[in-house]
């Protein structure tokens, strides 16, 4: 009896070929470059060579290197999607993984090397990255190659609900079905954008927004596609902040994208243009790389602040009745809410009635010691918990409360972009704008926020992070 495996079971097992093709084909480079190695030294002869290779130094290298390898891979984000993957950027994912190894290897372990006269330096270094990149690349293409061809023979679909109910949403819907080649999409229904009017006799269920939950867990989705028929720019993007909540890859048209006043980055699905307005600009590797920055200096700040953060506490509770800490609900990554924690700045239930207030420069809530925090951001250190969590990251959009989002959203629909990411201790709007005292100036502070989403990078994060050390240490902080 057949087994048919659904696709979380097939991506399951993609991954797997992925990661074992690479494990092997890691170690048969190294163990090629060993011998190549090995010949270009003074000693040659085949009984010499298989000494060489049996000794102590070469086995314990044909270990830890292709597991240095490994850690490598995974962190180039690799093995973040592994069902639908651009060639190109295979390629070139590849080529800077073995590029990576080589200086890493080279500086662990070849530069120093011991073999003899190994001929010239940059040759071998140019051996070593092809053979790195060769080996690895082969067996990646074939398995990605296999997959492709089991997506365009519709073998392999992915369950994808249709975010619109109206005729650009079902002239969509036919237009993916009339690939000759298919894309991988198996529509499972249309979802209906309030104010829209559905198309009659479409033989697909329709869901409505409040049923998503139930839907995708029931249908197992793998996609959601908003395709709009009417030109409403604000009911369109409050129906895409509630997908958000899913945790699941959105795609939208490029030519409605461009309506929410932003840039486009184009993700090229098998030919058919999308924008995935899930998912920030910044590649798998530097999300990687960026999250466990994020998790090392949260722990290294922790720890080597933990005097001050006493000290300060010290100082909160002999000074101002009520708790050290301030907790409070704000929205972050996939518009789900987290409990945001800082130093208390203001008098105990500032906040009357627990509706939301801005405060402002003179704000009378703020007690002393909580004006001196401010000025020097230190109420915002306890929020590296919040970072070692995985609810923010060191640099990213300021998050806020659903009650200002509200407010905010009709103003600048684009906004619901924001939850793509997870929202920051520091942001571009933070640095180059400062709190804000009213929703006119957390407009103006969200188009900085907008500015970095679109333009996300490591090197951006650091000179954000330097221009708010430059902040704490001036006391500009209010």
């Amino acid at each position: 009896m057949k087994i048919r495996l659904d696709i979380n079971n097939k991506a399951h097992l993609q991954r797997i070929k992925y990661v074992v093709g690479d494990f092997v084909m890691s170690n048969l480079a190294w163990f090629t470059y060993n011998i190549v190695r090995y010949q270009t030294g003074n000693v040659v002869g085949w009984p010499y060579l298989v000494s060489y290779l049996k000794s102590d130094v070469v086995i314990a290298g044909q270990i830890i290197f292709p597991l240095l390898m490994m850690v490598t891979y995974i962190f180039s984000g690799y093995y973040n999607n592994v069902c639908r993957k651009s060639r190109v950027q295979e390629l070139l994912t590849t080529m800077a993984s073995a590029g990576i190894n080589t200086l890493l290897i080279f500086f662990l372990a070849l530069i120093n090397d011991v073999i003899g006269v190994r001929g010239n330096d940059y040759v071998m270094i140019l051996i070593l990255w092809a053979l790195l990149f060769g080996f690895v690349y082969l067996v990646r293409a074939l398995i990605t190659n296999a997959a492709s061809k089991q997506i365009k023979s519709r073998k392999w679909t992915f369950p994808t609900l249709i975010i619109g109910s109206g005729s650009a949403a079902m002239a969509f819907a036919n237009k993916l079905n009339a690939r000759r080649n298919s894309l991988g999409y198996d529509i499972k229904g249309f979802v209906n954008i309030p104010g829209e009017n559905p198309v009659k006799g479409n033989p697909l269920p329709l869901y409505e927004l409040n049923e998503l939950n139930e839907v995708c867990a029931k249908e197992n989705i793998w996609e959601l596609i908003v395709v709009p028929t009417r030109d409403d720019t604000v009911q369109t993007m409050s129906a895409i902040n509630k997908l958000f909540a899913l945790g699941l890859p959105i795609m939208i048209s490029p030519e409605y994208f461009n309506k929410m006043q932003t840039p486009v980055t184009i993700s090229d699905i098998y030919g058919e243009p999308l924008v995935n307005i899930s998912r920030s600009s910044m590649s798998d590797g530097g999300k990687n790389i960026k999250r466990a920055l994020d998790v090392l200096v949260s722990i290294v700040a922790l720890i080597l602040l933990s005097p001050l953060l006493l000290i300060v506490s010290l100082i909160i509770k002999g000074t101002s009745p009520g708790p050290i800490f301030y907790m409070q609900e704000r929205i972050g990554l996939h518009n789900k809410p987290f409990n945001i924690i800082k130093f208390r700045s203001m008098v105990h239930n500032a906040e009357v009635n627990g509706k939301p207030q801005l405060s402002s420069d003179n704000d009378p809530r703020i007690t002393p010691f909580g004006r001196f925090m401010r000025k020097y951001r230190i109420d915002e250190l306890p929020q590296f918990w919040n970072v070692i969590k995985g609810e923010m990251s060191l640099v990213g959009p300021r998050p806020e409360r659903r009650y200002y989002i509200d407010m905010i959203t009709p103003l600048v629909p684009a906004y619901s972009l924001l939850h793509q990411v997870r929202p920051g201790i520091t942001s571009m709007g933070m640095v180059k704008f400062g709190y804000a005292k009213n929703v006119d100036e957390m407009v103006e502070r969200v188009k900085y926020d907008l500015m970095y989403l679109n333009n996300m990078s490591l090197l951006n994060d650091i000179k954000i992070l330097i221009y708010t050390i430059k902040i704490v240490f001036t006391g500009r902080g209010m």
